[in-house]
């Protein structure tokens, strides 16, 4: 991938989005807990625990972004991004805004994936 302007762009803003979630649930952001009831998961030390580990992940998923993007970690920040913006809706208790409003979350590692090219090979989707 060569290292363009819009490339450099979309590598810090979803950085910066992985880094500011990865914080609030390393912090166990409690507004965050209604998001697991759905799943049956109402034990708080439970979604602390999940909270902690999920941090952790898109802690290192940023710097990962930042220093050495691999198509398939940034494969799954996409599919994070979608996810963590359905259980807010139509999965969770949140108007469907909410949903619209996280459409960059899961949009800038898409379009960074695209970016960087579509792999052709199994192998690609490890490769820088």
């Amino acid at each position: 991938m060569k290292n363009t302007i819009p490339e450099w762009i979309l590598r810090i803003a979803i950085a910066g989005e992985f880094i500011g979630h990865g914080m609030f649930a390393l912090q166990g952001k409690e507004g965050w807990f209604k998001y697991f009831y759905p799943f049956g998961i109402e034990n708080d030390q439970t979604i602390i625990t999940l909270l902690l580990l999920i941090g952790i992940v898109d802690m290192l998923l940023a710097l990962h972004v930042l220093l050495f993007p691999v198509r398939i970690l940034v494969l799954w920040m996409a599919f994070w991004g979608l996810w963590t913006a359905l259980v807010r809706w139509p999965i969770g208790p949140d108007p469907v805004w909410d949903f619209v409003e996280r459409f960059a979350n899961w949009g800038s590692p898409l379009a960074l994936l695209f970016l960087m090219g579509w792999p052709k090979t199994w192998k690609e989707w490890f490769l820088k």
